[in-house]
């Protein structure tokens, strides 16, 4: 067997270790061997290119590829290592522009350093390629820095309204074409240059103009980019694996944000295109009525009295770290025969499986954590919602305020239930800038403060009332 042909063969089998890898992150029970499948079939993949280099490359050059290979997985390693779960969709988003920045390069490299066999329409079909991949490239580059800089508030998550911006985003894609005809035709660094700025702009100005509700189909939206990114490299190096895992990662990463789109009544088209995200109105952000406040110990009674419980975690349990506390009072509730389940929507935090993914850690069992179709029928029958840092997906203006910037997107109806006890740290609007009326309802009080802090609370509340009333002293016989 030649190196070419074990190196191809590697491929395939790296190829079906990332398919098994995807279907094992698609459910709970199988993620952590769907993880395991993943790395395997990148480690054959990166041992196969490796492999198939040498025959090619100096020894200078191999030490060059080791080198940059084990800086890249310290990198990696060490800020997997540091990241707070609230700060992955940050990460991830980075993540992406490094893909992008990767496969413009690879493009800009592919137009230097042609292969000097191409001749007639293949050399044409080259160029392209270059062209496409730069483009593709350069969006996802600066796409994803700004829904960094967005989801880690180093820039305001308003959208950005420029004007006639659906005609700015419209011209740079006629600019795009244009230019590829002209490429193709004649190609120049002068015109490899204009689809580099017009691209990196186009990027950075579809992310700006989305606002922060929407983020978690742009992150997820950015991950189908570098997808596309990466089966563009893959043409232009004619590595067959990059374009197999590129387009799974692109058609799955696309797949996935029509499915979220789907979950908030949002138009897909629109949302990529930057069309959504308007701001909330200026009503909206003030208070709609008077809200009551409870305290954890009156919170704790009302727990005990109940039949059956359902929490709504949202990022701010994220930030506060309350999953184990929360997972805590879920199995003392349940120790009491109280029915306790855990009611998630689809983009609860800053992205997809965000809260899943937080309550597993906590070890949640997976029965009890059930998605927003499958328990949004059941609030009307629960005792005692308890919203834990969740705001935008529990707000009832989306179905009661067909003015409201969310109205549509499906929600929780926790409204439903007898109680709802709201975990928050202030009366502020949601992640959306959009304020939520369920604050202000008869049958819901707030429970303000740290997540963390208040759930413990509880929990020492719910131990005082099991505690013994110990007995009067001097008591006659």
């Amino acid at each position: 067997m030649t190196t070419v042909t074990a190196a191809e063969a590697a491929y395939v089998v790296a190829a079906l270790l990332f398919i098994l890898s995807l279907a094992g992150l698609s459910q709970h029970r199988t993620s952590r061997s769907g993880v395991v499948w993943g790395i395997a079939g990148m480690v054959i993949a990166l041992a196969a290119t490796v492999g198939l280099a040498s025959r090619s490359i100096t020894a200078t050059g191999l030490v060059l590829i080791a080198v940059a290979t084990a800086v890249g997985a310290g990198i990696g390693l060490w800020r997997a290592r540091v990241v707070e779960m609230t700060g992955m969709p940050e990460l991830i988003a980075i993540m992406h522009s490094l893909v992008g920045l990767a496969a413009t390069f690879v493009g800009w490299n592919g137009y230097l350093d042609v292969d000097a066999e191409l001749s007639g329409s293949l050399l044409g079909i080259h160029h392209a390629e270059v062209f496409i991949g730069v483009f593709i490239g350069a969006v996802t580059f600066t796409g994803s820095v700004v829904a960094y800089l967005k989801l880690s508030a180093r820039i305001k998550s308003n959208p950005l309204t420029l004007p006639g911006k659906h005609i700015l985003n419209v011209g740079a894609l006629v600019a795009f074409v244009a230019l590829t005809v002209a490429f193709v035709a004649r190609p120049n660094i002068g015109l490899l240059i204009a689809v580099t700025v017009i691209a990196l702009a186009l990027g950075a100005h579809l992310v700006a103009s989305i606002g922060g509700g929407d983020m978690p189909v742009v992150v997820s939206m950015l991950n189908s980019y570098s997808g596309w990114a990466a089966a563009a490299s893959g043409f232009l190096l004619a590595n067959n694996l990059l374009i197999v895992t590129g387009a799974l990662v692109g058609s799955s990463g696309a797949y996935l944000s029509y499915i979220m789109c789907k979950a908030m009544n949002r138009s897909f088209i629109s949302v990529i295109a930057g069309g959504f995200g308007t701001p909330a109105p200026a009503a909206d952000d003030g208070e709609q009525g008077e809200h009551r406040e409870i305290n954890a110990e009156e919170t704790a009674e009302l727990l005990r009295d109940a039949s059956s419980v359902i929490i709504t975690p949202g990022y701010g349990m994220a930030v506060a770290q309350a999953q184990y506390p929360v997972a805590e009072l879920a199995r003392k509730l349940r120790e009491r025969g109280v029915e306790v389940r855990f009611g998630i929507h689809p983009v609860a935090g800053r992205l997809p499986g965000h809260m899943n993914v937080l309550l597993a850690e906590a070890n949640v069992p997976y029965d009890v954590v059930l998605e927003m179709d499958e328990i949004n029928d059941d609030f009307a029958a629960t005792s005692v919602v308890l919203v834990i840092g969740a705001n935008d997906t529990v707000n009832p203006a989306a179905t009661d305020n067909p003015s409201s910037p969310i109205a549509g997107m499906p929600v929780l109806h926790v409204w439903e239930a007898a109680n709802v006890v709201v975990f928050k740290r202030s009366m502020a609007a949601g992640y959306a800038g959009v304020q939520n009326p369920l604050f202000f309802r008869e049958n819901t009080q707030m429970l303000f403060g740290d997540a963390k802090q208040r759930v413990e609370d509880i929990l020492r509340g719910l131990d005082a009332l099991d505690a013994p009333v110990p007995e009067m002293a001097g008591t006659s016989r």
